[in-house]
């Protein structure tokens, strides 16, 4: 019983930090139809800036305030990621509308432009994030240890799911959002500038992506490939839950993640990566739409 409560809170875990990646992805592939192969740089930037901040604390600050730096290190990363995929969507994507194999070869290219930029700066070998003390140990309950790190990742992300929620569905900016992915001429013909949606929308998912690389940062060590262990299976966990639908990006992270880990717990991380990927491509050859299917008029025709 206590093996099988470990592996379910690493499944969790695991669901949670691809919900965070997909949480970005929902917002540029499933509302935007952009295949952005560059979202897992996005990630590695969040994490780098973790990094980052870190240093500037120890050089710089007190010890006495050294912990908050992983606070401060949060919307650091949020802003640099939005900042970056505001430029990427201005100047490169704003010209593939409507390309998905241009967009996906372009962004590809863009992502190794990235990679070799973490490595000219931060070097081939991977840098570590220190946890501040309030986020080391952990509750012991029995003979399961639940780990404050991962507690609070779990909070993140909630929060990160109810300011995306709001944003989409209580915000005037989501309505708008919501109105150009479903029928974008009729949005403009009600006023709605478009491309300044695009440019957001597209920077507020990248956004996300610098956010999720705060909380693998706690994880692991940090490299220029970083982001890209996490990509593959958020792309599987929009696809699965339904392109552009936020319900359907939860429950899709939470059977990949879970899946994979209890797979993994009885044979090895390759084999599990590709029985979770089986399962996806059979689920998906009987509902090719996903779990959650967006009904609009384009979608009706």
């Amino acid at each position: 019983m206590e093996q099988f409560i470990t592996t379910l809170f690493n499944g969790l875990s695991l669901s949670s930090i691809i919900l965070l990646t997909s949480l970005g992805l929902a917002v540029t592939f499933g509302l935007m139809r952009v295949i952005n192969m560059a979202h897992g740089e996005f990630v590695m930037i969040g994490a780098y800036m973790t990094y980052v901040v870190q240093q500037i604390f120890v050089k710089f600050f007190p010890e006495s305030v050294r912990d908050i730096y992983y606070i401060v290190s949060i919307p650091s990363a949020f802003g640099v990621a939005f900042l970056l995929g505001s430029l990427l969507e201005r100047f490169v994507i704003s010209r593939l509308y409507g390309r998905e194999i241009d967009s996906l070869l372009a962004t590809w290219g863009i992502s190794l432009i990235l990679q070799q930029a973490a490595r000219s700066i931060f070097g081939t070998q991977g840098v570590n994030v220190t946890a501040p003390s309030f986020l080391k140990g952990g509750i012991q309950i029995g003979g399961c240890t639940f780990s404050y790190n991962r507690i609070f990742i779990f909070v993140m992300i909630l929060l990160c799911l109810l300011m995306v929620w709001v944003i989409m569905y209580k915000s005037n900016f989501g309505k708008q959002m919501r109105a150009v992915m479903q029928n974008r001429p009729m949005a403009q013909c009600m006023g709605i500038n478009s491309r300044r949606v695009d440019n957001i929308t597209f920077a507020l998912g990248s956004g996300l992506a610098g956010i999720a690389g705060c909380s693998v940062a706690l994880l692991g060590s940090i490299d220029s490939t970083v982001g890209q262990s996490y990509i593959v299976n958020s792309f599987m966990a929009v696809v699965l839950g339904g392109v552009g639908k936020l319900a359907g990006t939860v429950l899709g992270s939470t059977i990949i993640g879970s899946a994979s880990i209890f797979t993994e717990n009885y044979t090895s991380s390759t084999i599990a990566k590709a029985i979770v990927l089986l399962i996806v491509i059979v689920f998906l050859q009987k509902r090719p739409q996903g779990l959650f299917v967006i009904k609009s008029r384009n979608l009706d025709e």
